[in-house]
Protein backbone atom coordinates (compact mmCIF):
# COMPACT_ATOMS: atom_id res chain seq x y z
CA UNK A 1 0.00 0.00 0.00
CA UNK A 2 1.58 3.47 -0.88
CA UNK A 3 2.00 5.82 1.83
CA UNK A 4 0.86 9.32 0.36
CA UNK A 5 0.37 12.64 2.39
CA UNK A 6 -2.51 15.00 1.52
CA UNK A 7 -0.92 18.46 -0.11
CA UNK A 8 -2.28 21.75 0.51
CA UNK A 9 -3.59 24.13 -2.00
CA UNK A 10 -5.82 26.22 -3.39
CA UNK A 11 -9.63 25.61 -3.36
CA UNK A 12 -9.94 23.02 -6.39
CA UNK A 13 -6.16 23.02 -7.38
CA UNK A 14 -5.17 20.57 -4.45
CA UNK A 15 -3.55 17.35 -5.13
CA UNK A 16 -2.42 13.97 -3.29
CA UNK A 17 1.35 14.45 -3.06
CA UNK A 18 3.43 11.23 -2.50
CA UNK A 19 5.92 11.25 1.07
CA UNK A 20 9.41 10.51 -0.10
CA UNK A 21 10.61 7.30 0.84
CA UNK A 22 12.66 7.73 4.10
CA UNK A 23 16.30 5.85 4.17
CA UNK A 24 16.74 2.39 6.00
CA UNK A 25 19.89 1.16 6.90
CA UNK A 26 19.61 -2.18 5.04
CA UNK A 27 21.69 -2.99 1.93
CA UNK A 28 21.30 -5.96 -0.41
CA UNK A 29 25.34 -6.95 -1.11
CA UNK A 30 26.76 -9.72 -2.46
CA UNK A 31 27.91 -12.53 0.14
CA UNK A 32 31.09 -12.10 0.91
CA UNK A 33 33.81 -14.27 2.50
CA UNK A 34 33.51 -11.86 5.91
CA UNK A 35 29.93 -13.09 6.32
CA UNK A 36 29.90 -16.77 6.38
CA UNK A 37 29.58 -17.07 10.17
CA UNK A 38 26.61 -14.87 10.28
CA UNK A 39 24.80 -16.19 7.09
CA UNK A 40 24.53 -19.57 8.81
CA UNK A 41 23.74 -18.29 12.28
CA UNK A 42 20.70 -16.77 10.51
CA UNK A 43 20.30 -19.94 8.74
CA UNK A 44 20.03 -22.30 11.47
CA UNK A 45 17.37 -19.55 13.24
CA UNK A 46 15.31 -19.12 9.85
CA UNK A 47 15.72 -22.90 9.35
CA UNK A 48 16.08 -24.44 12.68
CA UNK A 49 15.58 -28.23 11.22
CA UNK A 50 17.23 -28.17 7.97
CA UNK A 51 19.78 -30.58 7.22
CA UNK A 52 22.83 -30.49 6.13
CA UNK A 53 23.31 -27.13 6.72
CA UNK A 54 23.85 -24.70 3.44
CA UNK A 55 27.54 -24.64 2.86
CA UNK A 56 27.94 -21.19 1.89
CA UNK A 57 32.13 -21.06 1.25
CA UNK A 58 31.22 -23.72 -1.27
CA UNK A 59 28.80 -21.42 -3.02
CA UNK A 60 30.69 -18.74 -2.93
CA UNK A 61 33.05 -20.53 -5.49
CA UNK A 62 30.52 -22.02 -7.04
CA UNK A 63 30.34 -20.05 -10.65
CA UNK A 64 26.03 -21.49 -11.33
CA UNK A 65 25.12 -19.69 -7.81
CA UNK A 66 24.12 -15.97 -6.17
CA UNK A 67 24.09 -15.62 -2.18
CA UNK A 68 23.07 -12.10 -1.45
CA UNK A 69 23.25 -10.49 2.43
CA UNK A 70 20.96 -8.43 4.11
CA UNK A 71 23.24 -6.17 5.95
CA UNK A 72 22.33 -3.38 9.12
CA UNK A 73 24.84 -0.69 8.24
CA UNK A 74 23.28 2.05 10.51
CA UNK A 75 24.95 3.70 13.67
CA UNK A 76 24.28 2.12 16.80
CA UNK A 77 24.15 5.26 18.84
CA UNK A 78 21.85 6.54 16.56
CA UNK A 79 19.76 3.72 15.70
CA UNK A 80 16.52 3.38 13.97
CA UNK A 81 13.52 3.17 16.80
CA UNK A 82 11.38 1.26 14.35
CA UNK A 83 14.04 -1.75 14.19
CA UNK A 84 15.14 -4.14 16.97
CA UNK A 85 18.64 -2.35 18.93
CA UNK A 86 22.10 -3.66 17.98
CA UNK A 87 23.27 -5.98 20.73
CA UNK A 88 25.91 -3.25 21.71
CA UNK A 89 23.43 0.19 21.52
CA UNK A 90 23.26 2.14 24.68
CA UNK A 91 20.60 1.60 26.98
CA UNK A 92 17.76 3.73 26.15
CA UNK A 93 17.33 6.67 28.88
CA UNK A 94 13.58 6.81 28.39
CA UNK A 95 13.31 3.02 29.95
CA UNK A 96 13.47 2.46 33.54
CA UNK A 97 15.63 0.45 35.44
CA UNK A 98 13.50 -2.85 34.68
CA UNK A 99 13.41 -1.75 30.67
CA UNK A 100 17.20 -1.82 30.73
CA UNK A 101 17.74 -4.60 32.53
CA UNK A 102 15.56 -6.53 29.92
CA UNK A 103 16.76 -4.98 27.23
CA UNK A 104 20.25 -6.37 28.35
CA UNK A 105 19.01 -9.22 29.60
CA UNK A 106 17.62 -10.01 25.45
CA UNK A 107 20.88 -8.62 24.06
CA UNK A 108 22.97 -11.23 26.02
CA UNK A 109 20.53 -14.20 24.85
CA UNK A 110 20.83 -12.45 21.33
CA UNK A 111 25.08 -12.87 21.86
CA UNK A 112 24.66 -16.42 22.95
CA UNK A 113 23.17 -17.52 19.87
CA UNK A 114 24.79 -15.19 17.30
CA UNK A 115 28.36 -14.97 18.83
CA UNK A 116 29.95 -14.24 15.17
CA UNK A 117 29.10 -10.78 14.84
CA UNK A 118 31.31 -7.84 16.33
CA UNK A 119 31.08 -4.32 16.86
CA UNK A 120 31.85 -2.28 13.96
CA UNK A 121 30.74 -5.01 11.73
CA UNK A 122 27.82 -4.94 9.22
CA UNK A 123 24.83 -7.10 10.79
CA UNK A 124 23.32 -9.76 8.45
CA UNK A 125 20.21 -9.69 9.34
CA UNK A 126 19.17 -12.21 6.21
CA UNK A 127 19.73 -13.48 2.70
CA UNK A 128 19.01 -14.91 -0.37
CA UNK A 129 20.12 -17.40 -2.50
CA UNK A 130 20.04 -18.41 -5.91
CA UNK A 131 21.44 -21.11 -8.63
CA UNK A 132 21.60 -20.56 -12.67
CA UNK A 133 20.24 -23.59 -14.64
CA UNK A 134 20.79 -22.84 -18.08
CA UNK A 135 17.84 -19.60 -18.57
CA UNK A 136 16.22 -20.01 -14.96
CA UNK A 137 17.13 -18.12 -12.08
CA UNK A 138 16.20 -20.88 -8.91
CA UNK A 139 15.68 -18.85 -5.86
CA UNK A 140 16.78 -21.76 -3.21
CA UNK A 141 16.32 -20.03 0.17
CA UNK A 142 15.21 -16.48 1.56
CA UNK A 143 15.71 -16.44 4.72
CA UNK A 144 15.79 -13.63 7.88
CA UNK A 145 16.39 -13.35 11.87
CA UNK A 146 13.66 -13.80 13.90
CA UNK A 147 13.39 -10.43 15.17
CA UNK A 148 13.63 -8.96 11.75
CA UNK A 149 10.52 -10.43 10.27
CA UNK A 150 7.11 -8.56 9.68
CA UNK A 151 9.29 -5.25 8.79
CA UNK A 152 9.10 -6.05 4.60
CA UNK A 153 12.90 -7.62 4.72
CA UNK A 154 11.84 -11.06 3.22
CA UNK A 155 9.68 -9.18 0.30
CA UNK A 156 13.45 -6.87 -0.31
CA UNK A 157 15.19 -9.98 -0.50
CA UNK A 158 13.05 -10.97 -3.12
CA UNK A 159 13.30 -8.08 -5.41
CA UNK A 160 16.98 -8.18 -5.31
CA UNK A 161 16.52 -11.98 -6.29
CA UNK A 162 14.12 -10.87 -9.44
CA UNK A 163 16.50 -7.44 -10.34
CA UNK A 164 19.73 -9.95 -10.17
CA UNK A 165 17.15 -12.39 -12.30
CA UNK A 166 16.30 -9.84 -15.10
CA UNK A 167 19.69 -8.15 -15.20
CA UNK A 168 21.42 -11.29 -15.91
CA UNK A 169 18.92 -12.10 -18.85
CA UNK A 170 17.47 -15.12 -17.18
CA UNK A 171 14.09 -16.12 -19.04
CA UNK A 172 12.54 -17.11 -15.83
CA UNK A 173 12.68 -17.54 -11.77
CA UNK A 174 11.43 -19.94 -9.95
CA UNK A 175 11.21 -21.14 -6.25
CA UNK A 176 10.00 -24.12 -3.76
CA UNK A 177 7.72 -22.81 -0.96
CA UNK A 178 5.83 -25.11 1.64
CA UNK A 179 2.09 -25.78 1.14
CA UNK A 180 1.21 -24.40 4.35
CA UNK A 181 3.51 -21.48 4.35
CA UNK A 182 0.51 -18.96 2.75
CA UNK A 183 2.32 -15.65 3.28
CA UNK A 184 4.95 -16.47 1.31
CA UNK A 185 2.97 -17.88 -1.28
CA UNK A 186 0.53 -15.10 -1.20
CA UNK A 187 4.03 -12.83 -1.71
CA UNK A 188 5.15 -14.36 -4.90
CA UNK A 189 1.64 -14.29 -6.47
CA UNK A 190 2.06 -10.99 -5.63
CA UNK A 191 4.92 -10.73 -8.23
CA UNK A 192 3.32 -12.85 -10.58
CA UNK A 193 4.52 -16.57 -9.42
CA UNK A 194 2.10 -19.63 -10.32
CA UNK A 195 1.78 -22.75 -8.83
CA UNK A 196 3.27 -25.10 -11.57
CA UNK A 197 3.55 -28.26 -9.74
CA UNK A 198 4.32 -30.42 -6.63
CA UNK A 199 7.36 -32.17 -4.79
CA UNK A 200 5.64 -35.01 -3.02
CA UNK A 201 7.48 -34.80 0.86
CA UNK A 202 10.05 -32.25 0.09
CA UNK A 203 10.73 -31.30 3.25
CA UNK A 204 12.85 -33.14 5.48
CA UNK A 205 11.60 -32.06 8.79
CA UNK A 206 8.06 -33.35 8.53
CA UNK A 207 7.33 -35.08 4.52
CA UNK A 208 5.38 -31.70 3.33
CA UNK A 209 4.64 -30.98 0.05
CA UNK A 210 6.72 -28.00 -1.75
CA UNK A 211 4.98 -25.93 -4.45
CA UNK A 212 6.77 -25.10 -7.78
CA UNK A 213 6.02 -21.76 -8.33
CA UNK A 214 7.22 -20.26 -11.85
CA UNK A 215 7.11 -16.42 -12.94
CA UNK A 216 8.45 -15.76 -16.84
CA UNK A 217 10.35 -12.41 -16.95
CA UNK A 218 9.61 -11.28 -20.58
CA UNK A 219 7.48 -7.95 -20.34
CA UNK A 220 7.16 -8.17 -16.45
CA UNK A 221 10.03 -5.17 -15.94
CA UNK A 222 7.44 -2.87 -15.66
CA UNK A 223 5.52 -4.50 -13.33
CA UNK A 224 8.16 -5.59 -11.16
CA UNK A 225 9.59 -1.92 -10.79
CA UNK A 226 6.21 -0.76 -9.80
CA UNK A 227 6.14 -3.36 -7.31
CA UNK A 228 9.43 -2.72 -5.80
CA UNK A 229 8.43 1.31 -6.30
CA UNK A 230 5.58 -0.04 -3.66
CA UNK A 231 7.35 -1.54 -1.71
CA UNK A 232 9.61 1.59 -1.38
CA UNK A 233 7.12 4.29 -0.84
CA UNK A 234 5.61 1.62 2.60
CA UNK A 235 8.85 0.53 3.77
CA UNK A 236 11.53 2.91 3.12
CA UNK A 237 14.68 3.32 0.50
CA UNK A 238 17.29 0.43 1.10
CA UNK A 239 20.44 0.06 -1.19
CA UNK A 240 21.07 -3.33 -3.52
CA UNK A 241 23.66 -3.27 -5.10
CA UNK A 242 26.44 -5.39 -7.31
CA UNK A 243 23.75 -7.35 -9.43
CA UNK A 244 25.24 -6.42 -12.78
CA UNK A 245 24.82 -9.01 -15.40
CA UNK A 246 28.81 -9.33 -15.21
CA UNK A 247 28.87 -10.30 -11.71
CA UNK A 248 30.62 -7.15 -10.31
Amino acid sequence: MRRTARGGGAAGGASAKRTPPSARPFVVRPMEERDLAQAAEVERDAFPTQFPPTAFRRELGNPLSRYMVLARVDDPNSPDPRLPPLPDAPPSRRKGALGRFMDGARHAVWRMRNPSWRPGEDLIAGFVGMWRVADEAHIVAIGARTEYRGLGLGELLLIAAVRHAVETKAAMVTLEVRVSNRVARNLYKKYGFTERGVRRAYYSDNREDALIMTVELGGRERAFRELASRHEMRWGRSEIRGFEADGG
